[in-house]
């Protein structure tokens, strides 16, 4: 398993999951808030908001911390700075999440060792849509009639 794997990241964006978006707040300037929506309505993903009011976002209940939530997390998608990202994924670590993605321009390589070390899947300095766009270019169809809806070319 090796960090940014193209082969894992098509997995994480075609396949259903549950993604936990800390950092996620109703303040909708802010990337995580329509990166989780695009999230949620063009790839089918269920999402969770984390945020350190547990405030509900885009219809969904919220949560403070990654402990607090109910039921098994397939992706921590992470919208915090380098500085505090490690917590972060102790806690995934910790929640039993299946992988963690940290967004554009967060990168802890310790904090990464340890999720590598934990047997999460690991995904780095990108955002799902860029990657989503990548594979559009690729052949890669949002088929609405798929849930989700990316499917590699046939």
């Amino acid at each position: 398993m090796s960090r940014n794997d193209p082969a894992v990241i098509d997995r994480l964006l075609s396949r259903p999951g549950r993604w936990a978006v800390v950092g996620l707040t109703g303040t909708t300037t802010r990337p995580a808030h329509s990166v989780a929506r695009r999230i949620r309505n063009e790839l089918g993903m269920t999402i969770v908001p984390v945020n350190p009011k547990g405030e509900p976002v885009h219809g969904e209940p919220g949560f403070r911390t990654l402990a607090e939530v109910p039921g098994p997390i397939d992706v921590v998608d992470c919208f915090v700075n380098s500085r505090r990202v490690g917590a972060v994924v102790d806690q995934a670590v910790a929640a039993g999440a299946a992988a963690v993605w940290l967004q554009l321009g967060v990168v802890d390589e310790a904090a990464v060792a340890r999720a590598e070390r934990a047997g999460l899947d690991v995904v780095v300095d990108t955002c799902p849509l860029i990657e989503v766009r990548a594979r559009l270019r690729r052949g890669w169809t949002l088929d609405p009639s798929r849930t989700p809806p990316l499917a590699p070319p046939v």
